[in-house]
């Protein structure tokens, strides 16, 4: 089976245990070419070397209509608006369903998400636990 990483030329023989990260890959590389992980646009923002923002363009959409969960390091965003009975001359503001979903590092939390004038914001938080933190070891 040819898919978008097996095109690409790795030494993925030296890499035993990868697999998921292969299929990431893939799958990223894959929606990168096909244009299928369009909607809604998003904007990721570097706050600092430890914080992150990721902001949704959701205009025409209502608190009601988005759920944002974490499931296993994958923060997934949906949103379904329930149709109206509004007849539209045009319509060129997208309420369609989606499903967004964003791979976070290890250690990547959700700090919080807000909603405010069409923009959904989700702020993300690196934490270092205590173990993985540089230590300093005194000489005997």
């Amino acid at each position: 089976m040819t898919n978008a990483i097996s095109r690409i030329t790795w030494p993925r023989s030296s890499f035993v245990g990868f697999d998921r990260i292969w299929n990431e890959l893939d799958t990223a590389l894959t929606n990168s070419v096909d244009n299928t992980n369009v909607f809604p646009r998003h904007n990721i923002v570097k706050v600092s070397d430890e914080s992150y923002l990721i902001e949704l363009a959701l205009a025409g959409y209502d608190h009601s209509d988005l759920t944002v969960e974490l499931e296993e390091g994958v923060l997934v965003i949906t949103g379904e608006k329930e149709d109206s009975e509004v007849e539209y001359l045009h319509k060129g503001i997208s309420t369609k369903k989606f499903r967004r979903t964003f791979r976070l590092a290890d250690n990547v939390e959700v700090k919080d998400a807000k909603f405010t004038n069409g923009l959904l914001a989700i702020e993300l938080v690196h934490i270092v636990p205590e173990e993985k933190k540089p230590q300093s070891i005194k000489i005997k």
